[in-house]
């Protein structure tokens, strides 16, 4: 945005750039910066912007008019307002709220094996949770790494009928029935995952380079949800453009409609949203 010269400001709600990206080891996905941890590459992203002179201001938004030519956004520390708004709040993961999680999120515990499956070619992973992503997430895995476990804490899988095929006949996954997670352990690193069978009430620590828990995730979109439009899961209905149901409101990044969640997809986002503000704004 500044560097289409436009009148610009940054609402971010923690005091370090990057969102999730800043919990993540090690990015291997975005092109050209092999082997970057994720605050490097965030504090890289912000390096850049502050370069051309974006300016930052640390609020939360909790609610917004958008209906006029001028927005107004209220945020615990004082409102704001724009002809236009890009709404780039990202999406959190559904987290298990165990031991361990919080601790090793980022070293060995993920919840995005397209991110950061690679890291654990030729180790053992587990993978928690039944539905579509988590038997994609264990496929995926399967070609990485020795050794998949899958945890689920029901006697049958959710996810589609194609999907249970290949986990089921893969000679790489084990499939742990009516089982939960009570904890992850390491030093440092992920070392082992506390299990317990749910029927039997037996306890085991499984051994397991990582953790990859597949939940679910939901969109950071509660301060727009009721003027914004979204899809069933709570997603802003936006296509490439970016282009909302409020004219001038646009959605870039995880918390909008789309394929792929990923830092490569969401700085493309931006700069389709940029585009999109442009052109509103000449036509007005």
């Amino acid at each position: 945005a500044k560097r289409a010269e436009l009148d610009t400001l940054v609402i971010e709600r923690e005091m370090m750039s990057g969102g999730q990206i800043l919990s993540t080891y090690e990015v291997d996905n975005y092109p050209g910066l092999p082997g970057s941890s994720g605050f490097d590459l965030g504090m890289k992203f912000r390096e850049h912007a502050d370069q051309l002179g974006a300016v930052f201001t640390e609020d939360c938004i909790e609610s917004a008019e958008l209906s006029g030519a001028v927005k107004t956004l209220y945020g615990q520390k004082e409102a704001y307002q724009a002809r236009t708004v890009i709404i780039a709040t990202g999406a959190r993961h559904k987290k298990l709220g165990i031991p361990g999680e919080e601790e090793l999120s980022g070293s060995g515990v993920s919840y995005c094996a397209t991110c950061d499956g690679a890291f654990f070619k030729d180790k053992t992973a587990a993978v928690i949770g039944g539905g579509d992503v988590a038997l994609e997430d264990a496929i995926f895995l399967s070609r990485l790494c020795k050794k998949v476990h899958l945890i689920h804490r029901r006697d049958e899988l959710r996810g589609a009928k194609t999907l249970q095929k290949r986990v089921l006949e893969s000679d790489k996954i084990e499939v742990h029935w009516n089982t939960v997670a009570d904890a992850i352990e390491g030093d440092g690193r992920v070392e082992s995952l506390v299990l317990t069978n749910r029927k039997t009430g037996e306890t085991e620590r499984l051994e397991t380079d990582g953790v990859f828990i597949a939940v679910g995730i939901e969109p950071e979109s509660s301060a727009f949800s009721q003027i914004v439009e979204t899809d069933s899961q709570g997603y802003f209905a936006a296509g490439e453009d970016g282009a909302t149901s409020v004219p001038g409101v646009f959605a870039a990044g995880d918390v909008r409609t789309k394929q792929l969640r990923q830092v490569l997809t969401a700085a493309s986002d931006g700069a389709n949203c940029v585009t999109s503000v442009e052109r509103y704004l000449a036509e007005r």
